[in-house]
């Protein structure tokens, strides 16, 4: 029996340092990519050969960058592929709630904090998404990227909310229930996608794996 396993290497963009405590969802900042020890840590762990893949906000490609930067000075022989940029991995859009302080936030909604992220899954900022909206962006974009990219290495450097729902699309849990992972800036989740004669299905292999600077 033929078994084609595609690998999804999710990296999280590097943190974005110059948005003064303020909610920046989909704008389009840069990152601060000074920590070059994480980068090195990336290219020696990621795979050779892989198809590079980032969002269309520049904190993913400068994430993207700064690896091939740390691979070709530590020569590991990474060889990314050119990037295919994918709109629909781009972060969830606050709406109203972009360039609002935390604290300006926190007013508006009496200071009741959801769990883990601005708000319950189901919830759709003011001229924004919800998360349930993002996962319904996210998810066809990973079946068409797995289709087109079968048996292959994926290296999608995206953002802590489509990280989420990549989770939740290969636990097949519901979206409430993603907000509850840690997606660390830098960090390495793999999903594998297995495909056989049998059906398709998804095997977790690792969560929020990054390296910490001592």
């Amino acid at each position: 029996m033929t078994i084609i396993v595609t690998k999804w290497w999710w990296i999280r963009h590097a943190p974005v340092s110059v948005n003064n405590g303020q909610i920046y969802g989909q704008q389009d900042l840069p990152c601060d990519c000074s920590d070059l020890d994480s980068f090195e840590f990336l290219a020696k762990y990621l795979p050779n050969n892989g198809q590079l893949i980032t969002s269309n906000l520049q904190r993913t490609t400068q994430t993207a960058d700064a690896i091939i930067s740390a691979d070709k000075k530590i020569n590991s022989d990474l060889n990314l592929s050119e990037a295919n940029i994918e709109k629909d991995f781009r972060e969830q859009s606050f709406g109203d709630w972009q360039g609002l302080s935390y604290e300006e936030f926190n007013k508006i909604r009496d200071d009741i904090a959801h769990r883990y992220w601005l708000a319950p899954a189901f919830e759709r900022a003011p001229n924004g998404e919800s998360f349930v909206d993002l996962m319904a962006r996210v998810v066809p974009a990973i079946t068409k990227l797995t289709a087109q990219y079968s048996g292959r290495d994926i290296i999608s450097v995206a953002h802590g909310g489509t990280i989420r729902a990549a989770i939740a699309f290969g636990l097949g849990i519901d979206a409430e229930s993603a907000l509850a992972f840690s997606i660390d800036n830098s960090s390495i989740t793999r999903l594998d996608h297995i495909s056989s004669a049998s059906g398709d299905s998804w095997r977790i292999n690792f969560l929020n794996s990054h390296h910490y600077k001592k």
